[in-house]
């Protein structure tokens, strides 16, 4: 029996495919727990509605992020911070201070969790970090630690 999960079912397949299935699994265990339909005309037709929307959304998404990479190899972002003697700074420079000053003085919209710092910045200068942006793009900011007065 063909029928489309509504659900992740380990073993048997991903939400919004369609599988076939053995019919009494199908009828006694996956239909009445509305982990499946059936497979009709309308529910194929409304499958196929959602794979080009979602196909669409996710071109849209990444030329989203292929924009902003390009938009980041042209800025850099300045943040200044306390410090001490020999260039340390107090604490360290967080990519949430970084996609703050980012939203500031460019206003450009990254997450945190996508900015990448392989070690923390704990003294004053010039760094890159890795921004990555989804769908296998990532771009680099240009930062600059500055001293605060």
């Amino acid at each position: 029996m063909k029928i489309i999960l509504t659900q992740d079912i380990k073993g048997k397949g991903k939400k919004g495919q369609m599988i076939e299935a053995a019919e009494g699994y199908a009828r006694n265990y996956l239909l009445p727990k509305g982990l499946a339909v059936p497979a009709t005309a309308d529910a194929v037709n409304t499958m196929n509605l959602r794979d080009k929307a979602k196909a669409k959304a996710d071109a849209e998404a990444k030329a989203a992020a292929q924009a902003i990479a390009e938009q980041l190899k042209s800025c850099q972002v300045k943040v200044s911070a306390k410090g001490g003697e020999g260039g340390k700074l107090f604490g360290a420079v967080t990519g949430k201070e970084i996609a703050a000053a980012l939203k500031a003085q460019h206003n450009m919209d990254i997450d945190p969790k996508k900015l990448v710092l392989d070690q923390p910045i704990k003294s004053f200068g010039s760094y890159q970090v890795k921004a990555k942006l989804g769908f296998e793009i990532s771009g680099t900011v240009y930062v600059l630690v500055t001293e605060e007065k």
